[in-house]
């Protein structure tokens, strides 16, 4: 118990600094291909963070078949989207407040609205597609080809949508440490893209110890496969992007931080979500159905006050992240 306490600790660490190193990389990236917000944050930050929860089911389906395989891969699923839309939005409001004390940001969210409501309108209508569609047509692979759909026309309309470009751009940390022995101005942008994909290695790395650790402790708690897997596992999965989030709004790069999220919403409610539909059972009850239901009301009420009030509150974002504390109570008391 005490070596895995000690992975989880480790681990944990290892995520938030590669976190660290994979913002600096992906942000000057973006600058130097003169790439708007909107799609360093949705697309290029949101899809290469999600790669360690994608994984997960995958192997989980692929490579360990039968009922528990099944388990954990749909409770994987599921709990990716729940994650990002409750846990994340927590960590992205609490950020905003803790900078508030200590006199880093004004108390003011200033995402881009635009950006926010397009990425969270495509999550609510495709991730409901994925979870009640699949009820009403018999042929489930006809409900994957259509999230696979939507996920495209979701890249179309970010890349072509108005968004301002990157205004600050830190110097990359590759630089700071080889630069007096490389010329590494002239060759800035492949530089930038190299140490992006090293921290997305090492935050891949941080997270399955993380899961790992994880998964020892839950099994001496005596943890069903499913619950571990939507409420536990994506903790730990889904800390790459809360991580570069939590870093994005502490520096006041909102948009950055909530278009790392809820790009990867989008994503993780499109394409995992079809190969949970055609590869499994995809029967889903109970507490899996109750997650899904609280993710699509959290992001609702997100959009909400973005078209009612044209602003997001960090006591939004934070009311909105409690239905997470609240299902983990709900799902927490039978133990």
């Amino acid at each position: 118990m005490t070596v895995d306490f000690f992975l989880l600790i480790f681990s944990l660490l290892l995520i938030l600094l590669s976190a660290e190193v994979f913002t600096n990389g992906i942000e000057v990236f973006g600058k130097k291909l003169s790439l708007s917000q909107a799609v360093v944050g949705s697309i290029l930050a949101a899809v290469g963070t999600a790669l360690p929860e994608t994984i997960l089911p995958m192997v989980a389906i692929f490579l360990h078949k039968g009922d528990v395989g099944n388990s954990i891969g749909i409770g994987a699923i599921l709990g990716a989207p729940f994650m990002l839309a409750t846990l994340a939005f927590l960590m992205i409001g609490t950020t905003v407040c803790i900078s508030y004390f200590i006199k880093r940001r004004k108390f003011v969210f200033e995402a881009e609205l635009s950006t926010i409501k397009r990425d969270i309108t495509f999550f609510v209508i495709m991730y409901s597609c994925g979870i009640f569609l699949p009820i009403f047509i018999k042929h489930h692979f006809i409900v994957a080809i259509l999230l696979l759909i939507g996920y495209l026309a979701y890249l179309y309309r970010t890349f072509k949508s108005e968004s301002e470009s990157i205004l600050h751009e830190e110097k990359l940390y590759f630089e700071k440490i080889f630069g007096k022995i490389l010329p590494v101005s002239k060759f800035k942008t492949i530089l930038s893209l190299i140490q992006a994909l090293f921290a997305l290695l090492i935050m891949i790395k941080g997270a399955h110890g993380f899961v790992t650790a994880l998964q020892h402790i839950s099994e001496k708690f005596g943890f069903d496969p499913l619950l571990f897997a939507l409420l536990i596992a994506p903790v730990a999965t889904e800390l790459p992007e809360k991580f570069n989030s939590v870093t994005w709004t502490f520096k006041g790069r909102d948009t950055l931080a909530m278009g790392n999220v809820t790009g990867a919403m989008v994503f993780q409610s499109t394409f995992p979500v079809a190969v949970g539909i055609v590869f499994t059972d995809w029967n889903i009850t109970g507490y899996a159905l109750l997650s899904a239901c609280l993710a699509i009301l959290a992001g609702s009420i997100i959009l909400g006050e973005i078209h009612l009030r044209k602003r997001i509150s960090p006591f939004t974002l934070i009311f909105s992240g409690s239905f997470y504390l609240i299902y983990a109570l709900i799902i927490l008391k039978p133990f």
